[in-house]
């Protein structure tokens, strides 16, 4: 499945930018949650719960980094200033504080800017009043008529299958981990930081014998109804993509289907950074041409490859996708975050699909 789409006004991110040797100083072990979970049966099966188990013995509290970065934002912000304070602290979303009812609320995030863009654009010679003038509560009261989500949170203690149930059960990016005596938020807990925190830690556990596995045969991902945007198409278009398949990223190929960038939710903000949000008629040919260097480019795997490979490629890269493709690099699926940890841990466990990682019975014999 391909990675879901950011839920507005309720995610935040902090700056990830902890290294292995942080994360090792930082691991300890905590009493699983889910102690009541079924023993794994013994036999080969049994490696199909090596992740599930690992992270239902390590806490939400093992994740969190010695330091990072944090921006809040007041509800009585306007809209534009809290979008530009995005870009120039590079995090993606912050958390709203509402001075008057003395708690967080919600969260901003670059799927407001989004469906603000989409709602409101009208041409490029005409200004965008909602996104100059308003501020965060009144986006916010007219986005909760259209949505009944709740803020989402975890506690420290809470275990890391917890939070990753959590993530793909709500389908959100991001789960703020909140001390439940203060209420203050210690971290942002995404699922680029709990594949990160097993990436480093799976030396230190048995490797199941489907890491070796080629993606292809295991079918992890999304392989039909990918979401493509043409290179000649507007960034309108893509804007429309995002809100109406609630993807997080779309491939952007040319006329035989080939894959020749990568636009995602990220890079939108990139308009408010150039201030070129007033012009949605450009092309995503010059989109891709115009944003900056630093942004995330296409990162592609093959049916062929294993699915260790994969992990090491997404891990290492630090990006939240693979684009499969195949020969002649026309897009056959996308490989996310959220389908690994989904395959890796959620599925042993029973929980939203059936397990993928079952030997054939001539595998078993």
């Amino acid at each position: 499945m391909e990675s879901p789409a950011e839920v507005p006004l309720f995610e935040m991110e902090l700056e990830e930018d902890k290294g292995a040797d942080d994360l090792m100083a930082d691991a300890g072990s905590c009493s699983p949650t889910w102690m009541d979970a079924a023993a794994p049966p013994a036999g080969p099966e049994r490696d199909a719960f090596i992740y599930m188990n690992f992270m239902k013995n390590h806490s939400c509290y093992d994740a969190i980094p010695t330091s990072s970065k944090l921006v809040i934002f007041d509800t009585a912000l306007q809209v534009k200033k809290a979008f530009f304070a995005l870009v120039a602290n590079g995090v993606r979303a912050a958390p709203l504080w509402d001075n008057k009812l003395k708690c967080f609320v919600g969260m901003l995030t670059i799927t407001d800017f989004i469906n603000i863009l989409h709602r409101y654009y009208k041409s490029p010679l005409v200004q965008i009043y909602e996104l100059e003038e308003h501020k965060i509560e009144t986006w916010r009261e007219i986005y909760l008529q259209y949505s009944t989500n709740r803020l989402i949170s975890i506690t420290p203690e809470a275990s890391l299958f917890d939070a990753i149930y959590s993530l793909l059960k709500n389908k959100i990016h991001r789960l703020p981990v909140i001390d439940p005596a203060s209420g203050n938020v210690l971290h942002i807990l995404t699922h680029k930081r709990i594949l990160k925190f097993l990436h480093i830690f799976g030396s230190m556990i048995p490797k199941p014998w489907f890491l070796q596995k080629q993606i292809g045969q295991l079918a992890i991902g999304t392989f039909k109804q990918i979401a493509t945007v043409q290179e000649s198409a507007s960034v309108y278009d893509a804007l429309s993509i995002f809100v109406e398949r609630r993807v997080s990223a779309l491939p952007v190929v040319n006329e035989q289907g080939q894959v020749v960038a990568l636009y995602s939710r990220f890079d939108v903000i990139n308009l408010a950074a150039q201030k070129r949000y007033n012009n949605l008629d450009m092309t995503m040919t010059e989109a891709v041409a115009s944003r900056a260097c630093c942004m995330e480019g296409v990162l592609k795997c093959y049916p062929h490859e294993t699915l260790e490979t994969i992990i090491d490629r997404i891990a290492q890269a630090e990006v939240h996708r693979l684009v499969l493709v195949d020969a002649k690099d026309v897009v056959r699926g996308i490989v996310s975050l959220s389908d690994l940890l989904q395959a890796l841990v959620l599925s042993p466990a029973g929980f939203m699909s059936n397990c993928v990682f079952k030997r054939e019975e001539s595998e078993k014999n």
